[in-house]
Parts: structure tokens; sequence; C-alpha cells
């Protein structure tokens, strides 16, 4: 009876090991292939589909909502893009600017389009599609400029400055790296807020990109004007390089949508959807294998 006991136990044993060392082999050298069947299928999910999910931070001319209506540069050639790929619907979501990456992360969409400058920090957390477009930064202050801010640099030479910023964006990361302190920095859910914060005193600038804050001035009223002869700072990550972010897990969506966006690129649709958004196609579009991004996340181009 013991030895009838003793060889069950070890055919149980041995059966649990054989099943072990199958899940170590999927999870190691072959696993790759698990990861790729993974990422093809989410493409092919979404092909099925013919929906995809879009998160976007209200931003315009990048990508805002209007009407109802998802609109914008980064907006049009995301949906072009993701016809050439068969899929014709875009479900999006509004998000604030810094929540759009962490909803990238937990799934809530499957690709983020809102003109996002890549960054190597980025990197880290997401996948980026290509540059699709390049822009600088500006600013805003009340009408007159009655500071005389020209520059991130007056800011930090003059501490009673108060800057307002959406959160999230990279003009943080740039005002700091110029010197001006935390405590005259103040944090916005978006670029009508640092508006408000302007126009009601609570601050007396804000920046961001430059198309951004030239079209929404626009309409913002007599109490707020452009600096035409802001400085552009000559810091890292200045000018930027605006792209589509995916989840790290779907790098094959990312790369269908690479072959398709550079076809784009290169007869012409993606210089026409800028411009017909309000952008230079001469100064404001990336082009194929110019600046790449692995060159951006290296740090080589940043």
């Amino acid at each position: 009876m013991k030895k009838i006991i003793l060889t069950s136990l070890l055919g149980l044993i041995l059966i649990a090991l054989a099943a072990c060392g199958s899940e170590d082999e999927g999870a190691s050298g072959d696993g790759g292939d698990s990861e790729s069947e993974s990422n093809g299928g989410k493409l092919e999910e979404l092909q099925e589909a013919g929906t995809v999910k879009i998160g976007f931070a209200n931003e315009e001319p990048y990508a805002y909502e209007e009407d109802g209506e998802l609109k914008g540069a980064a907006v049009d050639i995301a949906a072009a893009v993701f016809a050439e790929l068969g899929i014709d619907n875009m479900k999006s979501q509004l998000s604030n600017f810094d929540s759009l990456i962490p909803g990238l992360q937990a799934n809530q969409f499957d690709v983020v389009t809102a003109g996002m400058a890549i960054t190597p920090d980025r990197c880290e957390q997401a996948a980026f599609g290509e540059p699709e477009m390049v822009y600088g930064e500006g600013l805003v202050v009340q009408a007159g400029n009655p500071l005389n801010i020209q520059s991130y640099q007056d800011i930090a030479d003059n501490p009673d400055i108060r800057v307002t910023v959406m959160s999230g964006a990279t003009e943080v990361g740039y005002l700091e790296s110029v010197g001006v302190s935390d405590d005259q920095v103040t944090p916005a859910d978006d670029i009508p807020a640092t508006f408000s914060a302007i126009q009601a005193d609570r601050a007396d600038v804000t920046t961001a990109t430059e198309m951004t804050l030239r079209m929404a001035v626009e309409t913002a009223g007599d109490d707020l004007e452009f600096v035409d002869n802001f400085e552009q700072p000559d810091i890292e990550g200045v000018p930027s390089y605006g792209a589509a972010a995916f989840s790290k897990d779907n790098t094959e969506l990312r790369d269908a949508y690479n072959e398709k966006l550079k076809e784009l690129k290169e007869d012409g649709t993606v210089a026409e959807l800028l411009e017909a958004n309000g952008f230079d196609p001469e100064s404001n579009m990336a082009e194929a294998g110019e600046i790449t991004t692995e060159s951006v996340c290296s740090g080589e181009n940043y």
C-alpha cells in the first residue's frame, strides 16, 4: 500500500513540474510570440469592431470637442490613419491632459491623440508613434503686458510673477529648467482655466504651445493678449514633436499605425490636414524619417 501511495505521489509531482515548465516557457524566450499574438490580436479586434477608443485633452487646434464632435489636427490625422487600417469609427473620451497616459495604461482607451509631445520620461510610460507635427511655445498675458514678460527667463527673474500652466504639460518642466520657482506656478485643468486665472487676477501669465494659445486667445476677450515677441527657450524639448501614443502592450498596433502614417506623409495627406487646422505645413509638419521617435526618446533629439 505504501508503495502504491508513493508511486501516486511521485506521479502527481512530475505532472505539476511539467505544468510549471510549460508556464515558464510561455513567459520567457517564447513569450515574445505570445506578446506579438496579443498585439496582433488588438489590431484585429479593432478592425473587426470597426471602432477605436480615443483619449484626448480639450486643446485646440490639436484635439478638442465642438458641438459634440471631436476635431483637431491630431484627430484628423488619426482618423485618416485608422481609416487606412480599416477602422472608420473613433469613440472619443475627453480627459484632463495629465490623465491621458494613465488612461492608456488602464486600457480606458486604445490611443491618445492630443498632439502630445514626445519626451524621454513619457517614452518610459507609453509607446509613441512617429512624429506628426513640430511646434514651439507661447505666452498669453494681461492686455498690454504690464509686467513686460517676453521669455521664461523673465518669469524666473521676477519671483512676484504668477504663472498658470495646464497640469501634466511639458511647459511645467520647461519653466523649472530655467529657474522658475514651484511656488510661482499654479496648475490648471485646461487652457480655458488658465485664461480664467489671468482674467481673475489669480495669475499674470500662462504658457502652452504657440498654436494653442494663438487660436484660443482670438475668442478669449480683449483683456488678454498673445506675446508676439516671445523668445523661444533654448532648452531640451523645444521644439516639441507631437505624436499619437499607445499602450506599451500594443506595440504592433503602434507599428501598423506608423506604417500608414508614413504613407500619408509621403502622399501629402498629413500636410493638407495640418493646414486645414491652421498649421503651416512647411514649418509644423514632421517629415518622415527626419526626426524619429527613437531619437527623441533616447535624448538625441530632445
